[in-house]
């Protein structure tokens, strides 16, 4: 009930907020097939927002219909949008382990990035999650919107800021729901990997009703999603290298382990059976293979409720219509178990009174003795809020349109991590005595407490919760006209106009109870919060220049306002239609665009944490070691890092062009082949740490100039423990990140798509379909000055440099099966010396009809069971992010249709 409230609470405050404002209008409208020799309907497609008779026009636009979802084998509308093939850059999804955020999902078009694809639903921007991907730049989750109610979806390559603003520099992804919805529908699905774990349930109930002049739409959705363990998958369960240290007591003094006598014998039952003793060139620890692997979630668990109500109500010229989306996420994931260093805020060794030497002792704690794994769970609750309230219709008798709306969407995060309290060290300890002359903490410790279980009991006493609480909010208030300007010889002159005023914000709270010294940890955790506001006027002219040549032209300006500056940004757009044959298309477009800075760049406040892993470049180069099997590679957890946010970063600047060639020669058949180009000049990059640490461990060791600006730069960020330090020498300290303008970054590529169905009276329809993306080019320029690097061919890249998707579909009566294949194209491997083989993946649906109300559908993903695996850079030895480890998935969907 209390959860009720606050959701509650969290609704009316960001929507009283702006209530008093006047709304958005960029709603699109889906689709009606038109009746038999009728003319087609006209509809708004994304990237205009003058209605046209066709789908086709100046730039590419993918359709993916709402049935597609459950006939290609798609688990949700993220799922979807991930396997398409313009989404060729790599992502942390919910596979990925310890993310900044595992309760979320996003895509990245061409490769740019999340934050540089705009998502809108109906039309509509939603708030960003509230906690920044990788802890950088601000994204738009697709975790929440129920697939029963998606209409189809529009996906939009290249820039768009002329008709939508900043962010759509990528693309455009316009996800439409329904309007109509005759009776009630009950979908039950469930189904599980065939390797065990990984399970999936959900239940959906939509629908609505027309009463009179209003008409209604509806949908329920509850999933559950299992977590999925590392130790479910043999391949990963154990490590291979040097195991994780659980036990260890060392003489820095001497460099020498000393003796745990009897205590490796004694935990051996800990970590499935799998402690030992392990000698190291510097003496014997106790060690496990499986720790770390224990403490891995390799797909989060998950409990979602989403609910969508929409209502339209007619006025006879006019209708006023209002929709709203509310959704609610429970993720957990674990993704490293308690350990303790003694000290660990200050030197990570103390001076042992009892022995007049300084030591180093660490423990890492069982299960056994917390009480379960997911006693250490980090756990996030999410919720989320999206509404329009407008009215639409015509302008009297003249034949123009109007639209008039007010849009609202909130979203909030409490994210919970269990941490250490500040008084582990003196349990494990007893009572600190002071300080040496060089600071280091003195204490008279009994050995006998290292080396002894802990009881849950004890474990709560030393373990408590650190509650961030972080949120964001977007409304927006818009008013539309569009309608014929005047006739011209070739036809009419079309005009669209918009006027736009928004504002938004966020803020991020970390736990306050960091600075109180009540945990374990450093203090430094701050509160980073901003908001802006904007506003936009921008105009869009469909011309028809002869009967067989269409030319298209937007234009838009956009002022941002926030931190004290103010910047405006115009931006255009210009496309061509060319028909010699009603059966050809060929089109070209040229683009504009734009990206305000990302407001977690702009506001963040000095920000601390710790990298998922690090791989230490230098050291394993200096120790000779290959990344495989070097112990400072993949280390997990990773370096500290400090993150400053900037507010002198400048818009990015966005060009893309395009031209293709269309050929429909039949309903039955058709063929697309697009050339695309991007182009964005000071783009806003937080430095990225593995390339940091490689590029330090090539200029230290000659591969780079040392002198040059890259090199002073990139050393100067990365702090070191002292090599002749007691504890830790030479091993990194923190490494300083910070957001920049770089100099450039280009992709370029093409497209290619068909579709063929052959219908045959004995034997049913069959349907093929197929889309393919290929980069041809990939580069970027850090800093002005610096060497074009091609990134394309770069070992450190895992974007994919191809993807094909291909269908075959077959009806015949109350049958439907649908055959579905994604071919991935090369990677580079972990260790990045080489590249990982093209993997093709196939899923399979069949769907059966008993009747006009009911449907049972049998789905399978991974058909043929693949787990792509990757052992160059050692565990957990399959390409993180790239692929998944559940393999082959089963699934069984039922529908039931209520009413007409």
């Amino acid at each position: 009930m209390k959860k009720k409230k606050l959701l509650a609470a969290l609704i009316g405050a960001q929507c009283a907020q702006f209530m008093p404002l006047l709304a958005h209008a960029q709603s699109t409208q889906a689709a009606e097939a038109p009746a038999a020799g009728a003319a087609p309907t006209a509809v708004i497609v994304t990237g205009s927002r003058i209605a046209r008779a066709t789908l086709e026009g100046p730039s590419a636009v993918t359709i993916l219909k709402g049935e597609d979802i459950t006939r290609q084998g798609y688990k949700n509308v993220f799922d979807a949008l991930n396997n398409q093939a313009q989404n060729s850059g790599f992502v942390q999804g919910a596979d990925y382990g310890n993310t900044f955020t595992p309760s979320a999902n996003t895509i990245s078009l061409r490769g740019l990035g999340p934050n540089h694809t705009l998502i809108l639903l109906n039309g509509r921007r939603l708030a960003d999650f509230p906690t920044a991907y990788e802890g950088t730049v601000n994204f738009t989750n697709l975790a929440n919107i129920p697939s029963s109610i998606v209409e189809r979806i529009e996906i939009l390559s290249g820039g768009a800021s002329a008709i939508y603003g900043s962010d759509a520099i990528a693309g455009v992804i316009n996800i439409i729901l329904k309007t109509k919805a005759e009776g009630f529908d009950v979908n039950v699905k469930g189904g599980t990997s065939s390797r065990g774990g990984g399970g999936d349930r959900r239940v959906q109930f939509t629908g609505g009703q027309t009463f009179g002049k209003l008409t209604t739409v509806f949908s329920l959705e509850l999933s559950e999603r299992d977590r999925l363990s590392t130790l479910q998958r043999d391949f990963m369960a154990e490590r291979d290298g040097t195991p994780t240290n659980i036990l260890s007591r060392r003489n820095l003094d001497t460099g020498k382990y000393v003796s745990l006598g009897n205590a490796c014998n004694d935990f051996a039952d800990m970590f499935d059976n799998s402690v030992f003793s392990y000698t190291a060139k510097a003496g014997a620890y106790c060690a496990s293979r499986k720790a770390a692997n224990t403490h891995w979630t390799l797909q989060t668990e998950n409990r979602s409720k989403n609910a969508f109500a929409s209502a339209t109500y007619d006025l006879g010229e006019a209708v006023l219509f209002a929709d709203v989306l509310l959704g609610r996420n429970d993720t957990a994931s674990n993704t490293r178990g308690p350990s303790w260093t003694a000290d660990s805020i200050g030197n990570s060794y103390f001076l042992n009174q009892n022995t007049g030497a300084y030591e180093e002792w660490r423990r890492y704690i069982s299960p056994q003795e917390t009480g379960s794994v997911q006693r250490y769970d980090r756990t996030w609750e999410d919720r989320a809020l999206a509404a329009s309230l407008g009215v639409r219709g015509n302008i009297g008798q003249t034949g123009w349109k109007y639209e008039a709306g007010y849009s609202a969407s909130a979203y909030k995060s409490e994210n919970h991590v269990p941490r250490a309290l500040a008084n582990i060290d003196s349990f494990f300890l007893g009572p600190r005595l002071g300080t040496d002359a060089d600071g280091v903490a003195i204490y008279a410790p009994d050995p006998a407490r290292l080396t002894r279980r802990l009881t849950p009991a004890e474990f709560d006493s030393i373990t408590g919760q650190a509650d961030s609480d972080d949120e964001s909010w977007t409304h927006t208030l818009s008013a539309s006209v569009n309608g014929k300007l005047l006739d011209l010889p070739a036809g009419p002159l079309q005009l669209a106009a918009v006027l736009e005023a928004g504002r938004q914000g966020f803020t991020n709270a970390p736990d306050p109870r960091i600075n109180e010294g009540y945990f374990n940890l450093v203090p430094g955790s701050f509160v980073t919060a901003g908001t802006r506001t904007r506003y936009a006027a921008g105009a869009e002219l469909n011309i028809p220049l002869l009967s067989t040549l269409t030319g298209t032209l937007a234009g838009r300006y956009d002022r941002y306002e926030f931190a004290e500056r103010r910047n405006g940004k115009f931006t255009y757009n210009a496309g061509l239609e060319f028909r010699p044959r009603k059966d050809l298309l060929l089109r070209a477009n040229y683009a504009t665009s734009f990206r305000a800075p990302d407001m977690n760049y702009i506001y963040k406040a000095r920000g601390t944490g710790y990298y998922s892993s690090t791989t230490d470049y230098y050291r394993c180069a200096v120790a000779g070691e290959p990344l495989a099997s070097c112990e400072y590679a993949d280390a997990s957890p990773g370096a500290d890092y400090v993150q400053y946010g900037s507010r002198d970063l400048k818009p990015e600047q966005g060009k893309s062009y395009g031209a293709g060639i269309v050929w429909s020669p039949s309903s039955a058949f058709d063929v697309s082949l697009d050339y695309w180009n991007i182009k964005i000049d000071d783009l806003v990059v937080n430095l990225d740490a593995d390339k940091l640490l490689r590029d330090e461990a090539a200029c230290r060791l000659g591969g780079l100039d040392s002198a040059s600006s890259l090199c002073v730069d990139t050393v100067s960020r990365i702090t070191r423990y002292a090599d002749n330090s007691p504890n830790r020498p030479g091993e990194i300290k923190e490494i300083r990140v910070n957001p920049i303008n770089a100099a450039k970054e280009s992709v370029s590529g093409f497209d290619v798509s068909a579709k063929y169905a052959l219908r045959t009276s004995d034997y049913g329809t069959f349907t093929v379909r197929g889309n393919y993306t290929k980069t041809i080019t990939r580069r970027s320029q850090q800093f002005e000055g610096d060497e074009v690097q091609d990134r394309l061919h770069a070992l450190d890249s895992s974007d994919w440099p191809d993807k094909l998707s291909t269908s075959v579909n077959w009806d015949r009566g109350p049958i439907s099966a649908t055959l579905f294949a994604t071919r991935y194209g090369k990677i580079p491997n972990s260790e990045q010396t080489g590249y990982i083989t093209p993997t093709t993946l196939v899923n399979a649906s069949a769907v059966y009809r008993f009747s006009d109300r009911l449907t049972l559908s049998l789905i399978v993903n991974n058909l043929f069971n693949k787990v792509k695996e990757d052992r160059s850079g050692g565990w957990p030895y399959y390409p993180i992010g790239n692929y998944s480890p559940l393999g082959r998935i089963g699934w069984v969907e039922l529908n039931y249709h209520f009413g007409s």
